[in-house]
């Protein structure tokens, strides 16, 4: 079985410990060094050590933005919980199983998929290596199945492993030899075609995220670990020491955004970092921060909820509690990246906007973009620098912190400015700052707030559109529910039902003529997003930004869409 193809998708999984995420992490290196683009998405169980893990990767020709329907290889290093993944990982007919048949029978809910299962003995061809990995075993059958450059191989393993020192490198690279030749052997083969070789970027969006926030100017950023965020606070952390800047870790959330609010006080853009069971702890502070009109960038890597949920799963479920999470009368801005292409000008926007408007913004990625790794074209789309209000329009006993502007913006001077004293309070306040209980006071800053978003231009920040502009069908998605669309909406296209994606970028304030003119024309409009109760149709729907019958497409993680399984939703409800 010989097949020259677009793309390849391939697992390797196995027990906690035996390095198959390190396995896949160099084998999306090798394919960029070779030219190709790649998705990596990293599967674990819920144990804090050991148990399960799966990389799951395309290598393909063409940018890749979603998994795959379907998985042309499985690797066991081992079938320890394997079988717990067999949901996620959908193999047929046409797909491989190799493993090692000392590790015993293929489980039952993969050996059903039909897959034919290809025996090799892992261990042994580890062993026959001084040092050799069973991982790097593995990542050499990967690289042999799609064909990658054994340049390309070995440059991606001494980039991995070259910190450890010659011997590792020397052991990793036999190893890998050897899982190429084991492989070779059964003559089964899906070769790439090739890639164009030039540079772009290998990276998560959790990575992508921290590169927007250093190129919108934040210098201050204070957060407590959480998974899937915790990855954005460890890289700024090295970065912020190169570039200027601090990071604290601080013990706990509500901590971390009282350390966000004085920062800004003091005159440094600021970000907060975290997921779901810490953005409720923060919800306090927030209603502050868009009281006192501090503004700091709030980043919320959605996973699986409620409550603590499934930490290392994705979902889309804190729509409501950004939009809404505060008491009182309180709007605030929410963006989400599109794309993990898409997270570093997002971060930066959310960074201008929330100093150009003294208001918190809410940035919302999810496990799927946060965690996963993608090679990508390096983005080029900056969006223009936005800076805070600082002048005052008077000093002295003229100076208004609160001041009823016409755009809702007035000047926050940094601490010790002389003659432009003012307090931040939680309660209402006079222009003036200083808490007052009268009722036109609390109603003009109440409006005042509101005016600020409902008055800025947020240009194309809205969103985007794909697909053809005469298209009779949309898809409305927001953060990783766009990618699977996009494929999704290809295919209807090809099948002959023109179908375009519309990508909300700004969830909040909601631009209802930007989203109408996108939908114009369009005969039917499904909104398609990861969590139970449809909360951006119904927040949408509330807006009154929806055409008439527009549809929800919803269901909870934490399997991610497929572009296939949104495809037969729509086909199913023709026929019906």
């Amino acid at each position: 079985m010989s097949e020259t193809r677009k793309s390849v998708a391939i697992v390797i999984a196995g027990s906690g410990g035996t390095g198959a995420i390190t396995a896949g992490s160099a084998l999306i290196a090798a394919a960029a060094r070779d030219g190709h683009y790649g998705l990596m998405t990293k599967l674990s169980g819920a144990q804090v050590r050991g148990g399960e893990a799966a990389a799951l990767l395309e290598i393909g020709v063409d940018p890749l933005e979603a998994q795959p329907d379907r998985f042309d290889c499985l690797i066991a290093l081992d079938w320890q919980d394997v079988h717990r993944f067999a949901p996620e990982i959908p193999l047929d007919g046409d797909s491989l199983i190799v493993c090692d048949p000392k590790n015993g029978a293929v489980p039952e809910a993969i050996a059903r998929s039909g897959a034919r299962v290809v025996e090799l003995p892992l261990a042994q061809i580890a062993a026959s290596v001084e040092g050799g990995r069973l991982n790097m075993v593995g990542f050499g059958i990967a690289a042999e199945l799609v064909g990658l450059a054994p340049e390309a191989v070995d440059s991606a393993i001494r980039a991995m492993i070259g910190g450890k020192g010659e011997r590792a490198v020397t052991a990793s690279l036999a190893a890998s030899d050897a899982g190429r030749a084991a492989f070779a052997v059964t003559g089964l083969h899906m070769e790439i075609e090739p890639g164009e070789k030039r540079e772009r970027w290998m990276c998560s969006g959790n990575e992508a995220v921290g590169l927007g926030a250093l190129r919108g100017g934040i210098t201050f950023v204070a957060a407590y670990p959480i998974t899937p965020a915790t990855e954005i606070t460890e890289w700024l952390a090295v970065q912020m020491q190169e570039h200027g800047g601090r990071v604290v870790l601080a013990e706990d959330e509500i901590a971390a955004i009282n350390m966000c609010c004085g920062s800004s006080f003091g005159g440094a853009p600021t970000m907060t970092i975290t997921s779901g069971p810490g953005l409720a702890l923060k919800v306090e502070t927030i209603g502050l921060a868009i009281a006192a009109e501090i503004p700091m960038v709030i980043v919320d890597v959605m996973r699986v909820g409620p409550s603590t949920g499934i930490p290392t799963k994705s979902d889309q479920g804190d729509l409501d509690i950004a939009l809404h999470g505060t008491p009182g009368d309180a709007p605030r801005v929410v963006l989400a990246p599109i794309s993990i292409a898409d997270c570093p000008a997002t971060t930066e926007r959310a960074v201008h906007i929330a100093e150009a408007l003294q208001t918190p913004v809410m940035l919302l990625s999810d496990q799927s973009i946060g965690q996963t790794q993608a090679i990508i074209d390096i983005p080029t789309e900056r969006p223009v620098p936005l800076k805070r209000l600082t002048t005052p329009f008077a000093t002295g006993a003229g100076f208004r912190r609160y001041q009823l502007t016409d755009d809702g913006v007035s000047p926050m001077p940094a601490p010790g400015v002389p003659d432009c004293q003012w307090v931040a309070d939680g309660l209402s306040h006079a222009e003036s700052g200083h808490p007052s209980n009268s009722a036109a006071n609390h109603v003009a800053q109440l409006e005042k707030r509101l005016r600020k978003l409902d008055r800025f231009d947020f240009g194309d920040t809205w969103g985007e559109v794909y697909g053809p502009a005469d298209a009779s069908l949309a898809l409305l998605a927001f953060g990783s529910s766009v990618g699977p669309c996009k494929v999704a909406a290809a295919r209807l296209t090809a099948a002959g039902t023109p179908t375009k994606v519309v990508a909300l970028r700004l969830l909040a304030p909601v631009q209802r003529a930007k989203l109408a003119a996108a939908l114009a024309g369009v005969k039917r409009t499904i909104v398609v997003e990861q969590n139970h109760s449809a909360q951006l149709w119904r927040h949408l729907r509330g807006e009154k930004a929806l055409p008439h019958g527009c549809e929800s497409f919803a269901r909870s993680g934490p399997a991610p869409f497929r572009a296939a399984e949104i495809v037969a939703h729509i086909l199913r409800e023709v026929a019906a």
